[in-house]
C-alpha cells in the first residue's frame, strides 16, 4: 500500500476474513481503497461490482457491513478491530 504520509497509528481490521492494516481514525471507503479493495459490493440484480464513487455519502455504491450493520463505507472512520464484510444481497443502509 502507498501512503502519502506515514500514520500516525495503524490498526488491524478484517475485511472478508482478510487482515488489513488501515491509518486509525482514517476514512474508511479511501483506506480499503489504498489496500487494494476495489470491489466493496454487488448489485442485487445483476451482480455487478460496486466501489466508492462520491465519496460524500451520496451514491451509497460503498456499502459495508461492519459488524453486522450495513453503513456507507465513505462515512465511516477506522477503528481497532472493525469486522467488514461485503453486504449480502439485497441489503440496504439504514436510514438514520
Amino acid at each position: 500500500m502507498q501512503r502519502l504520509d506515514d500514520p500516525a497509528a495503524l490498526v488491524q481490521v478484517r475485511f472478508d476474513g482478510t487482515t488489513l492494516e488501515l491509518s486509525d481514525g482514517g476514512n474508511l471507503a479511501a483506506e480499503l481503497l489504498a489496500a487494494g479493495v476495489a470491489a466493496f459490493r454487488r448489485t442485487p440484480v445483476s451482480g455487478a461490482p460496486r466501489g466508492p464513487f462520491c465519496m460524500m455519502g451520496a451514491c451509497f455504491d460503498c456499502l459495508v457491513e461492519i459488524d453486522g450493520v450495513v453503513r456507507q463505507a465513505c462515512m465511516t472512520e477506522v477503528r481497532d478491530g472493525m469486522e467488514i464484510g461485503r453486504p449480502s444481497a439485497g441489503a440496504e443502509a439504514p436510514n438514520d
